[in-house]
């Protein structure tokens, strides 16, 4: 029976300061963007497409950082506890208590970068269409500190790679799900994304099949991952992952299916 290593949360101290691994995936998905972002903006097609310059990256990455933090917060507070943070109001500002939703997330990164767009006077389907494919290695970031954290574990399984994680509270067996989703909505979004984007298509395509293919590695991957304690299944036998996945996919399959006017 595999056990999770418990590694140290923080991944090097320097005296007073501890650099936590969590941090550390969170440096990492930003260091993909720019990077990424500026090797596709060396290149005149994608300059042509998104009207974007290399320069035009860092100033964008702040309005998404914003986007996720406020709308990633936002959304954990009405998705999943919001009954809670009726009753306790000014808590739902301590987000050093941790609740973040990817939900809420994107819907603050889509506002961002609409605004953003906006104010660069730039064409935000275009924009958001570059932007799809430089996101899925950050998912795969979080994704792995979740796993080096032991935090939001799969459940009971007896699949030979499960393992017990002790923060569960038991012995029990149980799927590494945060592999299953670094895998699939981290590794396998980004190639599909990376192979999609890498020829010209029509607008909002690209963001369509992020929608599609997000909702439906997250919606897999879901029934392998135990639902929160304090919520459970909310519908169907359904996450309220799975639910917040429906309407994201049946976005994604408009986008795609709907008439072009370009």
């Amino acid at each position: 029976m595999l056990v999770h290593p418990q590694f140290d949360p923080v991944a090097l101290q320097l005296g007073p300061l501890a650099i936590r691994w969590y941090g550390l995936m969170y440096l990492t998905a930003f260091a993909a963007f720019l990077l990424l972002g500026r090797w596709r903006l060396g290149k005149p097609q994608y300059q042509q497409a998104s009207g974007m310059q290399a320069r035009d990256l860092e100033d964008l990455l702040f309005f998404g950082v914003l986007g996720v933090v406020l709308g990633g917060r936002l959304g954990y507070v009405l998705f999943y506890k919001s009954a809670y943070y009726l009753q306790h109001p000014m808590e739902a500002l301590a987000l050093w208590h941790g609740g973040m939703s990817f939900h809420g997330g994107l819907l603050g990164v889509i506002l961002a970068t609409l605004l953003w767009s906006r104010r660069r006077s730039l064409d935000f389907w275009r924009v958001i269409d570059f932007v799809a494919p430089l996101v899925p290695i950050g998912l795969a970031a979080g994704r792995l500190g979740n796993f080096i954290n032991g935090e939001l574990w799969g459940r009971p399984s007896d699949v030979p790679w499960a393992m017990v994680f002790p923060q569960a509270g038991d012995a029990l067996a149980r799927h590494p799900s945060q592999i299953y989703q670094f895998l699939g909505e981290g590794l396998a979004l980004f190639v599909l994304l990376w192979v999609y984007s890498s020829r010209p298509r029509a607008r909002a395509a690209v963001s369509g099949v992020f929608l599609i293919g997000y909702a439906v590695f997250r919606f897999a991957a879901e029934f392998a991952r135990q639902p929160d304690a304090f919520l459970g299944t909310v519908a169907l036998g359904l996450t309220m992952g799975q639910l917040l996945c429906v309407p994201m996919m049946a976005f994604g399959v408009w986008l795609l299916t709907r008439k072009k006017t370009e």
